[in-house]
């Protein structure tokens, strides 16, 4: 009867391990933790295409996380669409002319924008707009136009 029970009580530790490890895994993948940074500065970029990129996405810079993409929107004005970004506060010395483009990352293809700096004294400050933009490479469009030129040349 005792065995039965301290296998009982393992079982039970094992499972809640197992639960545990599955909430951490969900939250890693979905970029749950992006809701509590708040600290630094936003900035914003102008894309003709922003492919899968989604709110939550990463900011990267030289592989270096350094914030997250905090709204998606469309401008009617100009038909691109704005990316609104989240830069950590210790990420403070963004040089003006620093350009942005959206790139995909690991299996599942997750989107991201990465950012490269430029030379410019000035730094990007809250509220800032990067200019030099670089759209997301779209693999249909891409296709698409391999087999267009490949039957302009026969």
């Amino acid at each position: 009867m005792a065995n039965q029970r301290l296998t009982e009580i393992a079982v039970g530790v094992f499972i809640a391990i197992g639960l545990a490890a599955l909430v951490m895994l969900a939250m890693k993948v979905s970029n749950i933790s992006a809701l509590t940074e708040r600290d630094g500065y936003e900035i914003t970029a102008k894309f003709e295409n922003i492919g899968g990129l989604k709110v939550r996405a990463p900011v990267s810079m030289a592989g270096v996380h350094i914030g997250r993409v905090i709204g998606v929107t469309f401008e009617q004005e100009t038909f691109t669409a704005v990316v609104k970004m989240r830069i950590r506060a210790e990420y403070d010395k963004l040089p003006l002319d620093t350009s942005a483009g959206i790139y995909t990352s690991g299996v599942l293809g997750e989107s991201y924008v990465g950012l490269e700096a430029g030379a410019e004294e000035e730094n990007l400050i809250d509220g800032g707009e990067i200019t030099l933009t670089q759209s997301a490479m779209i693999l249909e469009q891409l296709v698409g136009q391999f087999l267009l030129d490949k039957a302009a040349d026969e």
